[in-house]
């Protein structure tokens, strides 16, 4: 199976790769997304960890249906999270390529 030189030689791999992952899990707490809603009228900012940095409502929309102004907010977020997933998907599959799904580290 694996001689000790081997096994020693992959668990340092999998150190280091448990080790860029969390560098880089901790990066996304500074990736900024905009999500967008109503033609850009309402736009959230957040991190990929999903703390939102910034609301913007145009002030057209503030005179207008409190129902629609609602809506175009919570457009705005949930378009802010999927970029925000996918930024973290692109990222985090870059270290996890090959890796069989649901694999954990360590092992």
């Amino acid at each position: 199976m694996f001689n000790k030189g081997q096994l020693a030689g992959l668990m340092k791999q999998a150190q280091a790769m448990q080790d860029n992952l969390k560098k880089a899990q901790d990066e996304l707490a500074f990736v900024e997304v905009e999500g967008q809603a109503g033609s850009g009228m309402v736009k959230v900012l957040m991190t990929c960890k999903h703390n939102v940095r910034r609301v913007t409502i145009d002030p057209s929309l503030l005179a207008d249906d409190k129902d629609m102004l609602e809506d175009l907010v919570a457009a705005a977020f949930n378009d802010a999270v999927r970029q925000a997933e996918e930024v973290s998907q692109q990222k985090m599959g870059k270290l996890t390529a090959g890796l069989p799904p649901g694999m954990k580290l360590p092992f």
